[in-house]
């Protein structure tokens, strides 16, 4: 498992935490958009830049990345731990252009070698796995 305290996370297990977290930012945004229209969903963008900047900031987990038992790591400056809110911060931005781009930046992590997306490599990060990769 090396000093990032896991193997770096497979594809499908990324897939199915990020569907989670998702699915709960979904019904967030969905009830505000409801009530509010399009501040509402503006709201919920914001909501969702936090979500992202607290969970993977202070505990490198969000709770869809909980439940498949993964935490976002810190591959440069101090391996294995949180990567800080300023870096999750700017993951969370630069996972936007990741998507924007016909998803290449999520899709990189299949034949880079880390597994890293683009976000990931732009702020020194891995989602890491305590157990076999996927």
């Amino acid at each position: 498992m090396g000093e990032l305290g896991g193997v770096p996370a497979g594809f499908w297990r990324r897939f199915a935490a990020a569907l989670i977290d998702g699915l709960l930012l979904g019904i967030v945004t969905g009830i505000l958009r409801a009530f509010l229209g399009y501040t509402g969903q503006g709201i919920g963008v914001l909501i969702s830049l936090g979500y992202f900047t607290y969970f993977h900031g202070s505990t490198g987990q969000t709770p869809g990345d909980a439940a498949l038992g993964i935490r976002v790591v810190d591959v440069r400056d101090r391996p294995g731990q949180p990567i800080g809110y300023g870096r999750a911060a700017a993951r969370w931005l630069v996972s936007i252009a990741s998507g924007i781009v016909v998803l290449l930046g999520y899709l990189w992590m299949l034949w880079d070698p880390q597994r890293q997306t683009w976000h990931d490599k732009a702020v020194g990060s891995v989602p890491v796995h305590k157990g076999y990769s996927n």
